[in-house]
């Protein structure tokens, strides 16, 4: 029999790394002869740079690069030396989380450090980059980065126009000939699940700017910020990105990447998939065993665990697919109609969300619930 085990981590419990040794393991002990693949398994997002680069044998970078107010703070970030590839979260050097409630506010906060991460992953040998742009705290349309990369944007008095937000209303004119030279080099994908155009009522300042601490009159000025600077962009360099799907992603990041880096935005998942190289072994699977933390009706939108089971079936249609997760709302049960066969929360006794998400109650809870199910499979 051959088994594929790609598990989302059940974060805060186990990672994906884990979650599907765990798995194996019980496998083993019903059938020590079957041929079991185990992939590391994320969505782009959060614990992606932990996933992949644990999961396909990398390590971790820890490096000082500014963050999203403009201070100096300690980030890190995956290398997988065998394919020359960086794998970045844009969240851990210029995410929402790092920065108080009462700080927020998209004008004064930049994607610098995320420049400056991926200089130093250059001259780390790298020239693959995969990078999470989720949970960004800003809309500076990677004015940020790109200037930590070489891109020049001057005022209207020949001056730099500056890193944060509110700076997008000064930029007049764009200089590249100071871009890292290495970047044309390189290959950039990018996890993206939104579709949202740079500007206007879908736009990044009108829909995300509220989370990141904007009020009325800020949404107003950046997007206007934003639709000026698309022009100046246009006109000056003859790019049109800002109504291309993914363009609104991260206050602007997604129109930043597709404009003036050599690179792509994808699904998370599908990026992820990719990545690991899964394609090939689903050809011959038997069984394929997914699962996350908790499967809900956000599941099926974009999740891991479903985009899992449908390349499984486009690969294979008789392929079973089975899910195993911490837990399981009332709409879970919509992920039958995508790709997965069945699925069994793993949790046996009641018990409070702190006790079941302990590392080794959720150890045991997951080999005792893929054991009953495998034997009753054999």
């Amino acid at each position: 029999m051959n088994i594929v085990i790609a598990m989302d981590s059940f974060k805060g419990s186990l990672s994906s790394v884990e979650a599907g040794s765990i798995t194996a393991t019980a496998i083993r002990t019903l059938l020590p002869t079957a041929v079991i693949k185990i992939f590391p398994l994320a969505d782009g997002g959060e614990g992606t740079v932990n996933t992949l680069t644990e999961g396909l044998g990398g390590h971790i970078i820890t490096t000082p690069a500014t963050g999203p107010l403009g201070q100096k703070i300690i980030c890190h970030y995956g290398i997988i030396k065998s394919t020359r590839t960086a794998i970045i979260e844009t969240a851990n050097v210029a995410g929402l989380s790092l920065i108080p409630t009462q700080k927020r506010n998209p004008l004064y906060t930049t994607t610098y450090g995320l420049g400056e991460l991926i200089l130093h992953a250059i001259n780390n040998d790298c020239r693959n980059f995969i990078i999470g742009i989720g949970g960004s705290a800003t809309n500076d349309c990677g004015i940020g980065m790109l200037t930590a990369l070489g891109v020049q944007f001057f005022n209207n008095c020949g001056q730099p126009a500056g890193i944060n937000g509110q700076n997008l209303a000064d930029v007049v004119s764009i200089d590249l000939s100071q871009l890292c030279p290495d970047i044309k080099n390189c290959s950039f994908h990018i996890a993206c699940d939104v579709s949202n155009p740079l500007c206007g009522n879908e736009g990044c300042a009108a829909v995300y700017g509220p989370q990141k601490g904007a009020a009325s009159e800020t949404i107003e000025f950046l997007d206007k910020a934003a639709s000026n600077f698309a022009k100046k962009i246009h006109q000056q360099l003859g790019c049109d990105e800002a109504d291309k799907p993914g363009a609104g992603a991260a206050g602007g990041l997604g129109y930043a990447f597709a404009t003036f880096l050599p690179a792509t935005l994808e699904p998370g998942v599908s990026l992820v998939l990719d990545a690991i190289n899964i394609k090939s072994a689903l050809k011959n699977a038997d069984i394929v065993i997914t699962g996350e933390g908790c499967l809900d009706e956000q599941t099926i939108m974009g999740k891991a665990p479903v985009g899992v089971a449908q390349l499984a079936k486009k690969i294979n249609k008789e392929t079973r697919v089975i899910a195993f997760s911490g837990g399981a709302k009332p709409m879970a049960e919509k992920v039958n109609q995508y790709g997965i066969d069945a699925y069994f929360p793993i949790l046996h006794l009641p018990m409070d969300t702190q006790t079941a998400m302990q590392p080794e109650t959720a150890r045991l809870n997951l080999r005792q619930t893929v054991t009953q199910v495998f034997r009753l499979l054999v």
